[in-house]
């Protein structure tokens, strides 16, 4: 609490020095008959006692004040350590008290700030996910641990080019990593088994600068996980089928001999073709599974692409995008016929228009994996949700009422037994694209 005003103590040093001068000037017009000496000796004594009075007055004040911009100063270069002394009661002490306090609350909420970035930080870095941060130019920001194990082995990313380190992984990572829409991936590292990745790609602006965040997520142990319970339900759906026709049949069978003990063989006609077609309903339904369980391996010729497209013009409608290989490629042409008839007409019953149901196949080559075909079919539907494509793949998975579940799981199986890789993704402007990369000819 201030005592004096430094209003009041300025005023008050004012008036001693207007008295005193007054004082002086009565004295001196008493004992120096000349006016103008009078005036001459009273401007030396007072100027001098005034300055001298000023300034002893001033030097707190200026210290304080010069104490204060340096304070500020600091506040401005982000240094919240320094406190002021607060020695006086008036306006100054007031104000540096002031400043004290905002000094308090600004050390305490950067703290309170570098926690919660400690926080996250370690949230950040102990996530399976990996997360890399880019600027503009593609240069690295941020890495988490994932992120430096998955493309760095290990090691500091920030200042590199992502691109400089997307050249040195796999080609199914890079094509992930460099795709312009999110959507799942099948990926392989040498010598590892294959992984699905959940691929992601934000941008955004930081500082007016855009900022782009790759986020790569692992579903391989979610699916194997998901698969375990997929096989148990399968087990109960089998199990449940076969009861429902095996008992009815027990009862036919059992209606028949007493039928036969009462000599009533009008009635053994439509006991036998009951049982038969129980029979056959039971006999479709296994062929259904075991088509996906017993997936022969693929017996591998050389194949024209014109030929092979014309042939499955027939079979399915598509509208092609450019034109296909020359050079004729090499896998069974029966089971990758199937793959694209099931994808095609996945893409029919999308709910798009049927002309916007488009299909591709190019040659391309990657680094590190040779020459290879890929294959793109394309449809104008909804898409899908990231629900059902962290679950498209997942064995008798299906959206659709009477759906089986796999048609997207066989054909995974038969493109990875061919030596190629399935991916998904929504498409940006609409819709949903499946790609599909195959060895190119001469490839075992």
């Amino acid at each position: 609490m201030k005592t004096i005003s430094l209003e009041g103590r300025t005023l008050a040093v004012c008036s001693t020095l207007a008295v005193a001068g007054a004082l002086l000037g009565v004295w001196l017009a008493r004992h120096v008959a000349d006016t103008v000496l009078a005036a001459l000796i009273g401007a030396l004594i007072v100027l001098p006692v005034s300055t001298l009075v000023v300034r002893r007055f001033m030097a707190p004040v200026s210290r304080h004040l010069r104490a204060l911009v340096d304070g500020v100063s600091s506040l401005r270069d982000g240094d919240f350590s320094v406190s002021l002394a607060v020695t006086r009661s008036d306006e100054l002490g007031e104000l540096a008290g002031v400043y004290n306090s905002v000094g308090d609350i600004l050390r305490s909420e950067r703290q309170n700030l570098y926690q919660r970035e400690l926080l996250l930080d370690t949230v950040i870095q102990s996530s399976p996910q990996s997360l890399v941060l880019t600027d503009t130019v593609g240069h690295v920001l941020y890495a988490n641990t994932a992120a430096r194990k998955r493309f760095h082995r290990g090691r500091r990313m920030e200042g590199l080019l992502f691109d400089e380190l997307l050249a040195k992984v796999s080609p199914a990572l890079r094509e992930a990593a460099n795709a312009e829409r999110d959507g799942l991936y099948t990926v392989e590292e040498e010598g590892e088994e294959a992984e699905i990745l959940h691929v992601t790609r934000n941008h955004f602006t930081l500082n007016t600068r855009e900022h782009r965040l790759y986020q790569f997520r692992s579903l391989t142990r979610e699916l194997t996980r998901q698969e375990l319970q997929t096989w148990k339900k399968v087990i109960r759906v089998i199990s449940h089928e076969l009861n429902n026709s095996l008992a009815p049949i027990s009862s036919l069978a059992h209606s028949g001999r007493l039928a036969v003990q009462a000599q009533r063989h009008d009635l053994l006609s439509e006991i036998f073709l009951t049982i038969e077609e129980r029979s056959a309903r039971l006999k479709q339904f296994l062929e259904n599974y075991a088509r996906f369980a017993k997936l022969p391996q693929p017996r591998k010729a050389a194949v024209d692409w014109a030929d092979f497209l014309a042939h499955l013009q027939r079979t399915a409608t598509f509208t092609q995008i450019g034109s296909a290989p020359t050079a004729p490629a090499h896998f069974d042409r029966a089971q990758i016929e199937q793959v694209l008839i099931n994808l095609l007409k996945n893409a029919h019953e999308a709910g798009g228009a049927a002309e916007g149901v488009e299909l591709e196949v190019r040659a391309v080559a990657e680094p590190g994996s040779g020459d290879q075909v890929l294959i793109r079919v394309l449809d104008r539907g909804p898409g899908m949700s990231d629900t059902v494509l962290a679950s498209a793949l997942l064995p008798f998975y299906s959206t659709k009422p009477d759906g089986t579940g796999l048609g997207l799981t066989l054909c995974r199986e038969i493109i990875e037994a061919h030596g190629g890789r399935v991916a998904l993704a929504n498409r940006a402007v609409g819709g949903l694209e499946v790609r599909l990369w195959l060895p190119a000819a001469g490839v075992q």
